[in-house]
């Protein structure tokens, strides 16, 4: 199915579960717009695009407001329209709370859940003018139940899945749709941000042994796209087989 006038924003993009989808879904024909703190290899993903000419590439950090807007502004500028927004940058440091590790805390708090606040804040008003638009953000299944180590990367995942569904109830009637999307684990670099050695090496383990591929999760997002104006697919929740949590 092919949808050249698409255009979509990837947070999120230098990576795992953003790259995939910027390759799936310039292979399907759309515009993609990525962005990520790693400007070089947002051009590198560009080059191995199917369609490089319909791709761009934007520095951006989500936890900066001026900075999210900017990357609508620019798209807006460079396409005239942002059909969809995918909301997904994301850390997950774990680690027991009474570590108090802050600085992880603050981290996940600025990037996890005010990133998805300053991208909707962004592009609701021009998807509001539309009257047509789509914003999907990456959650966790850590947003649906919490385990050992991960309270505050799951309360930041649950209170995006509360403003996620506030946010749907609000767009009701003004032609913006909504979808969250929850993944178990994922084979991706994710991991890295654990600070803890020991429980970092457990989390790659799980990832690469029960976890889904980044495209598997790609492949809903494109799922819930081409859906029809009148149908918006507002949750789905993935796992591998093999994944128990």
């Amino acid at each position: 199915m092919k949808n050249l006038d698409k255009v979509v924003v990837i947070t999120g993009a230098s990576s795992g579960i953003g790259e995939a989808t910027a390759h799936l879904l310039n292979e399907h024909g759309m515009t993609v717009v990525l962005a990520a703190r790693r400007i070089d290899k947002l051009n590198e993903i560009i080059a191995s695009l199917p369609d490089p000419s319909h791709a761009l590439a934007i520095a951006t950090d989500v936890s900066k407001s001026t900075e999210v807007q900017n990357l609508i502004n620019q798209t807006i500028e460079k396409f005239g329209k942002v059909d969809v927004l995918f909301n997904n940058a994301g850390l997950m440091p774990l680690a027991p709370i009474r570590d108090g590790k802050v600085n992880e805390w603050e981290a996940m708090i600025d990037i996890n859940l005010k990133g998805v606040l300053y991208g909707i804040n962004a592009v609701l008003p021009t998807m509001e003018q539309q009257h047509e638009g789509l914003i999907i953000t990456t959650d966790s299944v850590a947003g649906h139940e919490v385990a050992t180590n991960g309270a505050v990367y799951a309360g930041t995942k649950f209170a995006v899945r509360a403003i996620m569904d506030g946010l749907r109830k609000e767009e009701i009637g003004k032609g913006v749709r909504t979808t969250l999307i929850s993944p178990g684990d994922v084979e991706t670099d994710l991991f890295n941000s654990t600070s803890d050695s020991k429980l970092r090496d457990q989390i790659q383990q799980i990832e690469q042994t029960a976890g889904l591929k980044p495209m598997d999760v790609a492949e809903a997002v494109l799922y819930a796209i081409q859906q029809p104006a009148s149908v918006g697919v507002n949750e789905i929740i993935m796992r591998s087989p093999n994944q128990e949590f």
